[in-house]
């Protein structure tokens, strides 16, 4: 539902098409709806269009959208326009504004694929983690080697390299690739 602010900001209105009455207040991901900042006022129809991928033509309203004073309009209606970036008419509505890099960046989050640390059977890791090595692995910088079978627990993720994890073996925290390690239920 719409808070009394994001209605008295819409004026009850929909903020992409300007046309329908507002009724469901849209978080724009990855920003939740914590803040009136964060949130679009939509009408039904523009909510069911945006959950449907097909529905170009009836995007041609954001031509006024893209306009709007709020990041979060800006960045909802540039985030549809760009879905739809091989229409002409979206490209045209795209080149004809100029919008902050941080909407633009905003806007394109949903775009981006989330790299996610996975072991050798391609099950997701996480921090906390407990996993079993499947081969001996030589830990270099020690004088000992790690047997197939041993079990690093509290594991945590290497940040910006999906191939490697932090684990504590022998008391010694060292750098496992996760091709050598499956995840322990």
């Amino acid at each position: 539902m719409i808070t009394p602010k994001l209605q008295s900001r819409c004026e009850g209105t929909c903020e992409l098409c300007n046309n329908g009455a507002a009724t469901v207040a849209y978080a724009v991901s990855p920003k939740s709806s914590d803040a009136i900042e964060n949130e679009v006022a939509l009408c039904y129809d523009c909510l069911d269009h945006f959950q449907r991928e097909h529905a170009q033509n009836y995007w041609r309203c954001l031509a006024g959208s893209i306009w709007n004073v709020e990041p979060s309009v800006q960045a909802l209606s540039y985030r549809i326009l760009h879905r739809h970036q091989k229409e002409e008419w979206a490209r045209d509505i795209i080149v004809s504004v100029e919008l902050d890099e941080q909407v633009i960046h905003w806007a394109l989050t949903a775009f981006e694929k989330k790299e996610l640390h996975k072991d050798s059977n391609g099950i997701e890791l996480t921090t906390g983690d407990t996993v079993v090595l499947t081969q001996a692995l030589n830990v270099k910088g020690t004088n000992f080697s790690a047997p197939k079978g041993t079990i690093v627990r509290k594991i945590r993720l290497v940040p910006g390299n999906v191939e490697q994890i932090e684990g504590k073996i022998n008391e010694q925290t060292i750098v496992i690739l996760t091709k050598y390690v499956r995840k322990s239920s």
